[in-house]
């Protein structure tokens, strides 16, 4: 019987799985690990911080549908991990985290005084979906089995396996392994047909009804079937926010979630609702009143591959279990048997969508503003412009994010990335880096604030080193954005609107705490890193900047100086800020 290691057990499982990527730093307590895993194909990523590497894999997971993995090596390394492992989970993107520990005599139980040692998995488990140790040899594809079924069951997330370091590269005796098929479901969940059969009903015989659309669009791929559904239906598809794009926002029938008066508007019209792949969260207003009808005026199909989000916030008459890509493409062939009135619900289309019209002239009307420094939405309006329709869009950072949003348009599916469960500050250099090895055919470019970049300028480093040529946006106002605007409202409502009006700028630096920035000329960090540098203030210069930096065929790091006073009145915050107060409905 030959011999092995339990990184080699790993490895081989992974590549079973079809893995070819793993984002993490090296280290010795799992050599025998990431030296199989590269023996056996697979390209090793590896940033300059530990809590890099989930964002990179829960944006490749996202942008590719597989399985993304990243590492973390015992004690400091995993300590630095837990941010990314909070926010993916919290995105829903299906991640394995394998980390290294220190040998079980020394942890199991803990005897005191061990060198770079904590519980991991103690501290991992509340803030994840799966966590456990193989202590021994014999566990380790037991285990790792069990991460990966939980892994592709019901919503997605983050699930960690945590190996001793002697366990990891220690000798043993060969053992059998298997297929996934033989201990994971590897098909989509079938919906009932009857319960298909009943939603057709439903939805033909309703009076306005109404498609949500959730992140599970994204994870089934469902996106061909979602427009195919509503143009059938003619009815209007609304989103969560990190599912923004899942209809192409050139289709008459999309809401983006930016025009939210719009958005409200229909929610409130419909007295119907077919509820894709969402848990209809606090960002989503819970599915309650007023920013929906009250359950009693309006019916609801939820149709979810997880089953613990069946009615969860918001009562659903018919619950179905399943893929909604399955659903999707079963429910247009129960469709075209039955009678829609398609006329009526376009006719009731036409009129809802002169609000979100409206909205977005007068949100464009902003762009008439071509002062120095510039108008942050700007930045997002001109790469719209400059860049591919499937480039992926990469959005960090409190107002930053908020201004790019809105002045985004989502054309092509599943281009659009961001922490919209978490709002993390930083997580967009990571992800941009994961987006542009998911997508190496196509361009990458992240919208980021400064207080934001701070937070990992050092990543600049690893797309140049692995000839990542992601464009970074970074918007300078030298202030915590978001914090500020929030903060003189709350101390000093009546100075701030007086200034806002009258003088048209935001309070000086003694009227706040602790919320101003100093100046960093991020576009010579860029530089010293070896990527490619601009810095900007005239919006009319923007767009030769980017096509600069893209000629460069580089990372590129363009600073962008934006009115500081202007950033902080970033729309939407009304509506962000009451988005996150309970709704008065019942």
């Amino acid at each position: 019987m030959g011999q092995t290691s339990g990184g080699e057990v790993i490895a081989r499982m992974l590549e079973a799985e079809g893995v070819l990527k793993i984002f993490g730093i090296i280290d010795g307590t799992y050599t025998r690990f990431y030296v199989n895993a590269k023996k056996l194909g697979m390209d090793i990523i590896t940033p300059r911080h530990e809590a890099t590497a989930p964002h990179m894999a829960g944006a490749y997971a996202r942008l590719t549908g597989k399985l993304g993995v990243c590492m973390a090596s015992s004690g400091p390394g995993v300590a630095n991990v837990l941010p990314g492992v909070v926010v993916e989970n919290a995105e829903g993107n299906r991640v394995l985290l394998i980390t290294s520990s220190r040998r079980s005599p020394l942890t199991n139980p803990d005897r005191g005084g061990a060198y770079q040692y904590f519980n991991q998995v103690a501290t991992i488990k509340p803030i994840a979906k799966w966590s456990g140790c193989a202590d021994t040899f014999d566990r380790v594809p037991e285990l790792l089995r069990r991460a990966l079924r939980m892994s592709y069951r019901g919503r997605p997330g983050l699930v960690h396996l945590d190996v001793p370091e002697t366990v990891m590269n220690g000798k043993h005796d060969e053992i059998g392994l298997w297929d996934p098929s033989a201990y994971r479901r590897t098909e989509p969940v079938p919906p009932p047909p009857s319960l298909v059969q009943k939603a057709a009903d439903l939805l033909a015989s309703a009076e306005f009804p109404l498609i949500h659309a959730g992140s599970g669009i994204i994870h089934a791929g469902a996106y061909d079937e979602l427009a195919a559904v509503a143009e059938a239906l003619q009815t209007p598809v609304t989103t969560s926010w990190s599912a923004r794009g899942v209809l192409s926002e050139d289709n008459p029938l999309a809401w983006p979630m930016i025009h939210v008066a719009a958005v409200n508007e229909v929610r409130n019209a419909a007295d119907l609702v077919l509820c894709l792949g969402s848990r209809l969260g606090e960002t989503d207003w819970w599915g309650k009143p007023p920013y929906w009808r009250t359950p009693a005026e309006q019916r609801m199909i939820q149709v979810d591959i997880d089953e613990e989000n069946l009615g969860v916030n918001k009562p659903a008459d018919l619950p179905v279990l399943g893929d909604v890509k399955l659903f999707l493409a079963a429910l247009l062939e129960a469709l075209a048997k039955r009678d829609v009135p398609v006329d009526d619900r376009r006719r009731r289309v036409a009129k809802l969508a002169e609000t979100k019209t409206a909205h977005r002239a007068k949100l464009d009307r902003k762009l008439e503003d071509t002062s120095v420094p510039m108008l942050t939405g700007h930045v997002a309006a001109v790469c719209r412009k400059v860049f591919d329709d499937d480039a992926v869009a990469v959005f960090d950072g409190g107002n930053t994010n908020v201004w790019a949003n809105f002045f985004h348009h989502c054309r092509v599916p599943n281009t659009m990335v961001s922490t919209h469960h978490f709002g993390m500050l930083g997580a967009g250099l990571g992800q941009a880096l994961g987006a542009a090895v998911a997508r190496p055919d196509k361009k990458v470019y992240c919208i980021i604030g400064d207080g934001a970049f701070g937070f990992h300028p050092q990543e600049i480093e690893t797309a140049v080193r692995h000839h990542l040529p992601i464009v970074f946006l970074i918007c300078a106002d030298k202030q915590w954005g978001m914090v500020k605007i929030n903060q003189q409202v709350a101390l000093k409502p009546l100075k701030t609107l007086f200034n806002m009006k009258v003088r048209h700028r935001s309070l000086p630096p003694e009227d706040c705490i602790s919320t101003d920035l100093a100046e960093v000329e991020w576009h010579q960090v860029g530089r010293a890193m070896g990527a490619h540098g601009e810095r900007v203030a005239d919006p009319a210069e923007l767009p030769a900047a980017i096509e600069r930096s893209l000629a460069s065929g580089r990372c590129s790091v363009i600073h962008v100086d934006v009115h500081p006073d202007k950033h902080l009145w970033a729309p939407g915050l009304i509506e962000f800020k009451d988005m996150h107060q309970e709704p008065g409905g019942k």
